[in-house]
C-alpha cells in the first residue's frame, strides 16, 4: 500500500508539473498557406489511412479465410495481366491525386507577387533582425527569458524560451513579403502558424509571405542547428489591426529620431553603466555570463587578469588584439574593446554584435564591461565615438 500510494503521489506531481499541451496534429493555421497545408496534411493522413485499411484488411481476410488449418489449398498462377495493370494503376492514380493539390500548395507558397509591404529577416548567432524595407524601422529580436529560469533557479514560465522583448509586428489582412539572409551560419525562420519555414543562408536571399487572418501573438523558433545558442533564438510576431499597426510604426519611426537625438548628448560614466548593464544581461549575457566569467574553455571572461584556457583557435585572435597573455585575459585599449564588438572576431563565435546595437547601445556596455566585476578602467565611451567609428568603416 505505502508503495502504491507513493507511486500515485509522484505520478500526480509529474502531472501537475507538466505544462506542455497534448497535441497530435498540426498548430492551428491562421494564413491561407497553412490553411492549405493543414487541409492538405488531412488529405494525405485520410489517403494513407485508406490505404492501410484496404491493404491490411486484405491481408487479415486471407489470412483468415485461406489458412492451411481449414485445409484451403494455394493456387497457383503467374503473369496474371489485369493484376499487375491493376496493381500498378491504382498507386499511380493516388500518386496524381496527392500531386496535384500539394503542387498547388508549393506553389502558392512561392507566389509573393502583389505584397503589401517588405521586411527583411536577418538571423544572427543567435538573434533576428527585422529591417521594414522602405520605412527606415529597423531592430533586433532578443530572447527575454530570465537567465534564472535558464539555470533552473526559478520556475519556467509559460513561454519559456519562446519569448523576445520586441516581436515583429505585422498587420492583418495585409499580404507581407519577407527576405531571408544570414549574417554568419544558416539559419531557419520557422512559424508554424503561418506555415513559412525558411532557411536564412548567408550570401542569398529567400523569400516567403503571409497574410495573418486574426490579431494575436504568435510564435516559433529557428529551425536550423546553428550553434551553442540555437535554443535561445525564438521567433514570435504580433499581428495588429491595420491602424494599430499602422500608429505602431509611427511611434517606432519616433523612437529611432529621439534615439539618433540620444546619440548625440555627452553621458556620465554612472549613467551609461546603468544602459549598459541592460545592453549586457540582453545580448552578452548568455555566452559571457551574468558575473563576466565566460565559459571554461569556450567563451573568455571580460574580467581583468582571470585565467582562461582555450585552444589556439579561441586564443589566437585575442592575443594578436591585445586581450589575452600568459594564460590571462587582458584588457586591451577601450579602442580595441570596441573593434571587437563592432566587427566581431572571424572564426570564433564573437560575431559583429554591435552592428546590431544603437550608438548609445555600443557605447554603454563597452563602458559598463570595462569598469563591472573589480574592472576599474574608469573609461567612459561615448556615443559620438560609436558615430564617428560607423562612418569610418561605411567609406
Amino acid at each position: 500500500m505505502k508503495k502504491a500510494a507513493c507511486l500515485a503521489s509522484t505520478l500526480s506531481l509529474l502531472v501537475c508539473q507538466a505544462h506542455a499541451e497534448l497535441s497530435f496534429n498540426l498548430q492551428s493555421p491562421v494564413t491561407p498557406i497553412a490553411h492549405q497545408i493543414y487541409d492538405l496534411h488531412t488529405l494525405i493522413l485520410l489517403v494513407c489511412l485508406l490505404i492501410f485499411i484496404v491493404v491490411f484488411g486484405f491481408m487479415f481476410y486471407a489470412l483468415f479465410k485461406h489458412r492451411k488449418a481449414i485445409g484451403h489449398k494455394p493456387a497457383h498462377f503467374h503473369q496474371n495481366f489485369r493484376l499487375e495493370v491493376l496493381w500498378t494503376l491504382i498507386p499511380f492514380l493516388i500518386l496524381i491525386g496527392i500531386a496535384i493539390p500539394t503542387t498547388t500548395t508549393v506553389l502558392a507558397m512561392k507566389n509573393v507577387e502583389h505584397s503589401d509591404m517588405n521586411i527583411k529577416v536577418t538571423g544572427h548567432q543567435w538573434v533576428w533582425e527585422y529591417e521594414y524595407l522602405g520605412e527606415g524601422v529597423r531592430y533586433a529580436s532578443n530572447l527575454s527569458t530570465p537567465r534564472d529560469q535558464i539555470d533552473n533557479k526559478v520556475t519556467k514560465g509559460a513561454h519559456y524560451l519562446l519569448e523576445v522583448d520586441r516581436p515583429l509586428v505585422v498587420p492583418t489582412g495585409k499580404k507581407v513579403r519577407i527576405l531571408l539572409t544570414s549574417s554568419d551560419v544558416i539559419h531557419s525562420w520557422w512559424l508554424p502558424q503561418f506555415g513559412v519555414k525558411q532557411d536564412a543562408i548567408p550570401g542569398f536571399i529567400h523569400e516567403a509571405w503571409f497574410q495573418v487572418e486574426k490579431p494575436g501573438l504568435y510564435r516559433g523558433q529557428c529551425a536550423e542547428l546553428c550553434g551553442v545558442g540555437h535554443g535561445f533564438m525564438p521567433i514570435v510576431v504580433e499581428a495588429l489591426p491595420s491602424e494599430q499597426f499602422d500608429n505602431w510604426l509611427r511611434t517606432q519611426k519616433v523612437s529611432l529620431a529621439e534615439s539618433v537625438s540620444a546619440s548625440k548628448k555627452t553621458y556620465t560614466l554612472a549613467e551609461l553603466k546603468t544602459q549598459g548593464e541592460k545592453v549586457y544581461l540582453n545580448r552578452c549575457a548568455a555566452c559571457h555570463q551574468a558575473n563576466g566569467l565566460g565559459v571554461a574553455s569556450v567563451f573568455p571572461p571580460l574580467v581583468d587578469g582571470t585565467p582562461f584556457s582555450a585552444g589556439a583557435e579561441v586564443t589566437a585572435p585575442l592575443e594578436k588584439r591585445g586581450f589575452w597573455k600568459n594564460d590571462h585575459i587582458v584588457l586591451g585599449a577601450k579602442d580595441q574593446h570596441l573593434d571587437i564588438l563592432m566587427n566581431g572576431i572571424t572564426g570564433t563565435a564573437m560575431q559583429a554584435i554591435g552592428q546590431q546595437l544603437s550608438d548609445i547601445e555600443v557605447a554603454a556596455v563597452i563602458s559598463y564591461e570595462r569598469n563591472s566585476w573589480g574592472n576599474h578602467t574608469d573609461d567612459v565611451i561615448q556615443p559620438s565615438e560609436v558615430a564617428v567609428l560607423r562612418k569610418g568603416a561605411a567609406k
